[in-house]
This record gives C-alpha cells, structure tokens and sequence, in this order.
C-alpha cells in the first residue's frame, strides 16, 4: 500500500470510530435524560429503567435530538420547559461523554 492508501484507511477508520463514539454518546445521554425525567415523574427501579429505554427508542423516529425533546416534553408537561429539557440534553451529552471515554 502506498502512504496515500494508507492515510486514506487511516481517516476512514478514525471517521467510523468517531461516528460509533457519537451514537454511543447519543444513545446515553438520551439514558441519562430518561432516569432524570423519571425521577420528575415519580418513577424509581426497573420504571425509572424502563422508561428511559423508551426515551432512547424515541431518538430513532427522525434525524436530530427534537424527537427525544417531543416525547420528555410531552410525559413531563408542566414538570420542564422544552428549554429546560434542552439544557438537561447538553448538560448529560458532557456527562455521558465522560463515562464512554472511562469506559474505552
């Protein structure tokens, strides 16, 4: 292989290792902003763990994060604004970004 062969695998590997890195990322902050908006809710143990699946589930209806801001927004109602969820998102994208790298 040449070096152009070999740069051009190098940024293609790095390209798919950052994609998998970021759906992770998604994947547990969306977790994270399920067991918070449970606690809201009032649900503990395998609810609480159950109803955060369900917020991760909700982040494959369409492309970006609003279907996730949707389907909290509409379970907590008055409990948190759309902004607030938001801020919750951006807040626990640091938080679970955090715990993959610990895990890697």
């Amino acid at each position: 292989m040449s070096t152009f062969d070999d740069r051009e695998s190098a940024f293609e590997n790095k390209y798919a290792h950052d994609a998998e890195m970021q759906f992770k990322a998604e994947a547990r902050r969306n977790k994270l902003l399920g067991l918070w908006a449970a606690e809201l809710l009032g649900k503990t143990g395998e609810a609480a763990n159950d109803y955060a699946k369900e917020v991760v589930k909700a982040d494959f209806e369409e492309a970006g994060h609003e279907d996730v801001v949707r389907k909290v927004s509409g379970d907590l109602g008055d409990k948190a604004s759309d902004d607030e969820i938001r801020a919750k998102m951006a807040e626990l994208m640091k938080q679970a970004k955090a715990q993959i790298l610990d895990e890697s």
